[in-house]
């Protein structure tokens, strides 16, 4: 499966805000690069991150630092008429919050991701980073509904070093993609945002589907903008 555009039939002018909620600038420029490949016509991207907190989200500690920033940047934002948001991170953070201040579409990498590849059929296996995000992620598959169908397994690298494209990382990357599909997995779910624009790339070396959630979310969002509208 390659990335595909957003099936949804915007309006011309429709604007989406992406957040990374971290405040590593590298990522948040691979998200609002893979994005807008990802946009139909007339859709506006933004890919921000907060000017505050953690520069990788690694911890609960983070987690919640994060939370604030991105909510208080989200709160500055409103009045500019978004569409709907995505969390480009592999957690749901601030999205229940952020659903409620705003009322509009908002979603995160993690449940357009695991949705998509879950609609597949299953099994599949989720790809994060560092092996403290592992139990998250199986929490957020229960939560899902999914999590019976789901493996989840780390790299051991830190989104920093993913994000870098360390020969480690692409390493170890590389071997747990082969792993998975040699175990019958049905498709991989790439479970970090450090692992931006990845999917089409990993799904032709692979030969299965290999999803970053970008385009599953911006499909979400513009349905829903759509939908709303």
């Amino acid at each position: 499966m390659t990335q595909r555009r957003g099936n949804a039939t915007p309006s011309a002018g429709i604007r989406v805000l992406a957040i990374n909620p971290n405040t590593n600038p590298v990522v948040t420029q691979r998200v609002q690069a893979v994005l807008l490949a990802q946009a139909p016509p007339g859709v506006i991207i933004e890919a921000v991150n907060p000017s505050q907190g953690p520069r990788a989200v690694e911890s609960g500690q983070d987690k919640t630092h994060a939370a604030g920033h991105v909510m208080a940047l989200i709160e500055g934002r409103m009045a500019q008429g978004h569409a709907g948001y995505i969390l480009a991170c592999f957690d749901d953070i601030a999205v229940a919050e952020a659903r409620a201040l705003t009322g509009a579409p908002v979603v995160s990498l993690a449940e357009a991701g695991i949705r998509r590849a879950d609609a597949t059929g299953g099994p599949f296996t989720v790809i994060t980073t560092f092996e403290g995000a592992v139990a998250t992620i199986e929490s957020l598959c229960e939560g899902y509904g999914v999590k019976e169908r789901c493996h989840v397994v780390a790299t051991g690298i830190g989104v920093s070093e993913t994000a870098s494209r360390t020969p480690e990382a692409e390493a170890r990357l590389a071997r747990l993609c082969e792993q998975a599909r040699a175990e019958g997995t049905r498709a991989i779910v790439l479970g970090s945002g450090a692992f931006a624009g990845r999917g089409e790339e990993l799904t032709a070396r692979h030969g299965l589907p290999v999803m970053d959630g970008f385009a599953e979310a911006l499909a979400f969002v513009l349905r829903q903008a759509v939908r709303d509208g």
